[in-house]
């Protein structure tokens, strides 16, 4: 009679089973997920000051072409390491696997203090800026709560402040977008994924339409003549191996004449910017179905899609506007693809082929593409804060599942009140400046611990091998390198501060590593 008696006794006394992340995404919310996060407010806007920088049609595309490459090299490098190791944090994991704690912190804070939340602070804000033209009350100039203005200073090679604190409400409306998408990403990565799948399907289509509208009822003959005449003399003209390009070193330094490999690895900073968060599916690995197959398929499928319209995009950009033009032209048409009224390209594209309407449904466009990239790293980028708490080197609740939607609800909401602080100081656009050399450091730390672990765990299951090993790999690394070089020597500007922001992780990883790591949490079986 006794032991009927305590059996239920005991089994209420067990401890309940902490909540796991849950594995709901299949290969297509993973390949939007990637798609998303790539295509934010960047291609409708960089191609301005890549066309200023190459000067050549020919060089112009090159710019595209050569991130391209290495976009496509680089997932087909982490298609092996998310294989391998399918577990929440992604590239955070991949680090502190190979190259150890440190390294991997260093990313993790790297990530949230500018690249994810700096990028989702300004596709929010561009997101406000965009919906002024339905709405023009919705503007950077008018301000609900002006806090102060920031006056430049040089700091070495670095410029800081210029910035205007406050609330505007143009940076008011991407609050609400900052504060909406971390609240609906609380109940389950199954809604995330529903509202990335819908609004990277809505901006696949709005970029399908601006290019089959550019190519059909867009073509110019202006353009054409300008951009592709004489032969295709001008497409080629200063693309020459001769042909020399200026560069103005750092901030209002000299004005350097450089070659073509050297403008091409200056103009990265835009096109490398805007074919960027591809990565940011290996952070969300641990909520992937069938991992080992789904990773890497969709690194695959999101990069060669986005870089595959990208390059289309651009080209139908040089059939509708010349690349040259005059900063001072009254007309879409005088300024050119250099010289954009405020760098918004396919705006003027879309005006000159459609003049009635075109402006406002590029606009929607743009709305649709920041409203998804923003929802996509709001996502992702919690999964890494996640796995750093786990490991003992981020806040303590931030490595805790809601109980019911386990979804990491301290972390989203961390990122958001960190996302809306930068809105309000105004910072973001400064250091987005600095994201793409940083990136590209742990882009190339990360693709050499290809080859650590090729050797350090010879004997890992390794479902998906890096296409082109070790040739591929080592392309990348050193065009990646050869850009950072360039960078660190003409771009000053650029590099030094992202440096820094990076080397600042340090003290704080040896304050976070001084406390107990929590003990970890079972992630589910990966299936292979």
């Amino acid at each position: 009679m006794t032991t009927p008696d305590l059996v239920p006794k005991l089994q209420s006394a067990a401890p309940a089973e902490p909540p796991k992340l849950a594995q709901t995404l299949g290969l297509f919310s993973s390949t939007t997920i990637v798609i998303g996060s790539m295509i934010g407010s960047g291609i409708y806007i960089v191609d301005a000051d890549i066309a200023r920088g190459t000067d050549s049609p020919a060089l112009f595309l090159a710019a595209w072409i050569v991130t391209g490459m290495m976009t496509l090299i680089a997932a087909l490098s982490y298609g092996e390491l998310a294989a391998m190791m399918p577990k929440a944090g992604g590239q955070y994991v991949y680090l502190r696997e190979a190259l150890g704690p440190l390294w991997g912190f260093l990313f993790g804070w790297t990530l949230f203090l500018v690249i994810q939340t700096g990028t989702i602070a300004a596709v929010c804000v561009a997101f406000g800026k965009f919906l002024g033209v339905f709405f023009p009350s919705v503007s950077a100039t008018n301000w609900i709560w002006h806090i102060a203005h920031v006056p430049a200073w040089r700091v070495g090679p670095m410029v800081l402040g210029n910035m205007e604190i406050g609330v505007n409400t143009a940076n008011l409306a991407g609050i609400v977008v900052v504060v909406l998408l971390a609240f609906a990403n609380i109940f389950g990565v199954r809604l995330g994924a529903i509202i990335q799948n819908i609004f990277t399907s809505a901006k696949a289509f709005a970029l399908a339409a601006l290019i089959l509208v550019a190519f059909t009822i867009g073509v110019n003959v202006t353009a054409w003549q300008a951009n592709f005449g004489r032969g295709l003399s001008q497409f080629w003209k200063n693309a020459g191996w001769t042909s020399l390009h200026p560069v103005q070193v750092g901030v209002g330094g000299p004005i350097a004449w450089v070659n073509l490999l050297v403008i091409l690895a200056v103009v990265q900073v835009g096109s490398l910017f805007s074919a960027d968060a591809w990565n940011n599916i290996t952070f969300t690995a641990g909520e992937v179905k069938n991992p080992r197959r789904n990773l890497p398929l969709s690194l695959v499928l999101g990069t060669g899609f986005v870089i595959t319209v990208y390059f289309f995009v651009s080209l139908a950009y040089l059939v509708v506007l010349p690349l040259h033009g005059d900063p001072h032209g009254a007309t879409a048409l005088t300024r050119g693809v250099q010289y954009a009224s405020a760098d918004r390209v396919a705006t003027a594209v879309l005006g000159q082929a459609l003049p009635v309407g075109g402006a406002a449904l590029m606009a929607a466009a743009i709305l649709i593409s920041t409203f998804g990239c923003a929802n996509g790293m709001t996502l992702a980028g919690a999964r890494v804060y996640y796995a750093m708490s786990r490991d003992g080197l981020f806040f303590q609740s931030v490595g805790k599942l809601h109980p019911r939607y386990k979804t990491p609800v301290a972390g989203l909401i961390v990122q958001a009140v960190w996302t809306v602080l930068l809105c309000v100081s105004g910072s973001y656009n400064q250091l987005l400046d600095y994201i793409i050399f940083a990136e590209l450091i742990f882009y190339i730390l990360t693709i050499s611990s290809l080859f650590v672990l090729r050797r350090k765990r010879a004997d890992a299951p390794r479902p998906y091998k890096a296409f082109g090993y070790p040739l591929l790999p080592a392309v990348y690394i050193v065009m990646a390198a050869w850009i950072c070089v360039v960078l660190l020597r003409y771009k000053p500007q650029y590099t030094w501060p992202g440096l820094v922001l990076v080397l600042l992780g340090i003290p704080v990883y040896l304050f976070w590593s001084r406390r107990p790591a929590r003990a970890a949490i079972a992630e589910p079986e990966m299936s292979a």
